[in-house]
């Protein structure tokens, strides 16, 4: 019975040949890879090919929609729901309640930059394959890990490995699913 192979991860010396080989691992064309340090590497995203976040647009919903939610809120509380002349003042000013409708607006944006996050990377993720290599474990001390799954369409064990060992990976291992 043969065990299903997640993909291979390859460790690197320092930072610059961490970046270096997932600009090279981006320009060989593989698209299911990742790479992995215990702190963030300035430029990694354009070196490994990502598109901007879309996290920003889940908080611009959210802030536009607590924007809308305040005011429509303090609308319907005073001008429709008990309209109340209080000094000759209006029904309904944007002036006096803007505490209000800016609060709303700043907790619903934080809603959504928190929701967009959740959304966008996938979590929560409980269990990753990659958690069965032992070296991939020393990732959150001192270790800098490419790994490129085996669902990618270039994936070929012995070819991968030798492009790896190519680019300065060392401690080359295959993940087992």
């Amino acid at each position: 019975m043969s065990e299903e192979i997640y993909g291979m991860v390859a460790s690197f010396k320092d930072t610059p040949s961490l970046y270096h080989a997932a600009e090279k691992v981006r320009d060989a064309g593989f698209k299911h890879w990742d790479t992995y340090s215990s702190f963030p590497i300035h430029g990694m995203p354009e070196a490994q090919g990502q598109a901007r976040s879309k996290v920003p647009i889940f908080t611009f919903a959210g802030g536009l929609t607590g924007l809308t939610l305040g005011t429509t809120m303090v609308w319907y509380m005073n001008a429709f729901d008990y309209p109340l002349i209080v000094g000759g003042y209006p029904f309904f000013s944007p002036v006096f309640p803007f505490p209000v409708m800016y609060e709303l607006t700043i907790l619903l944006a934080a809603f959504g930059t928190l929701g967009g996050m959740f959304i966008m990377n996938l979590l929560p993720q409980h269990y990753n394959p990659l958690f069965n290599c032992s070296k991939f474990l020393e990732v959150s001390d001192d270790r800098l890990m490419i790994a490129i799954e085996a669902k990618d369409g270039q994936y070929d064990p012995e070819a991968t490995k030798q492009f790896l060992e190519s680019i300065g990976g060392f401690d080359i291992e295959e993940v087992k699913a």
